[in-house]
């Protein structure tokens, strides 16, 4: 068995595989930009750190927690957890919880990808497109088609489109929508997060502007 904290060449500490697919997986649904690096909090007063609860909880309640989401579902200016089970599956939750469970050490790799700025506004809005993960539900390109079979369209949306851009046609009822979430139900619906208060103003508009370049029919 390896144990967390044993030090290797180059001074990077060994995990588990389960340990380091999980700070991977960490990275990919942008837990950090909620939980903050590495779990340590400090992004808002509304989602707790996870480097000292995540050790206080279970399994098992961490996995209802990854699966089904957790927070103020009503209240659109709270952050909400999303429901994560039909997106992520039964193999990646549980790395995550390893993960959690072992104090979210330091893996080499698992950072998320930079944000670059002053190449445009659609330029750093693709990068925080990956940054927060929306890629994950909405699919490349914005093009979606990630199941969401509960959903009353069966799937998530894509952010692309004559349908999409009939609905959101200003910047205003994109980044409304951005910051309002879509919770529409408890799992197994998947639902997107209240992303208000997480995401600062500038990066909504280079959000938009990055949308905006998706096809429009």
């Amino acid at each position: 068995m390896t144990v967390v904290g044993t030090v290797l060449n180059g001074g990077a500490t060994s995990v588990s595989p389960s340990v380091a697919a999980g700070a991977h997986d960490f990275t990919q649904f942008a837990c950090a930009q909620c939980h903050g690096e590495r779990g340590r909090g400090g992004v808002s007063a509304d989602v707790p750190a996870l480097n000292q609860l995540g050790k206080q909880l279970t399994v098992a309640q961490l996995k209802q927690i990854i699966d089904h989401g957790l927070g103020e579902s009503a209240n659109p200016k709270k952050p909400y957890m999303p429901v994560w089970g039909q997106v992520i599956s039964a193999h990646q939750v549980a790395d995550l919880v390893a993960y959690v469970r072992a104090g979210l050490p330091s893996v080499p790799g698992a950072t998320p990808p930079p944000v670059i700025t002053g190449q445009g506004a659609a330029v750093e809005g693709a990068l925080l497109y990956q940054r927060y993960g929306c890629v994950n539900c909405h699919g490349p390109n914005g093009l979606g088609g990630v199941p969401n079979p509960q959903s009353p369209d069966k799937a998530i949306p894509a952010l692309s489109g004559a349908a999409f851009f009939q609905q959101f046609n200003t910047d205003q009822k994109i980044i409304a929508m951005i910051r309002s979430g879509s919770v529409i139900g408890q799992a197994p619906i998947v639902s997107m997060p209240h992303w208000g208060g997480i995401i600062p103003d500038d990066q909504l508009r280079a959000l938009v502007a990055y949308i905006k370049t998706l096809k429009t029919g």
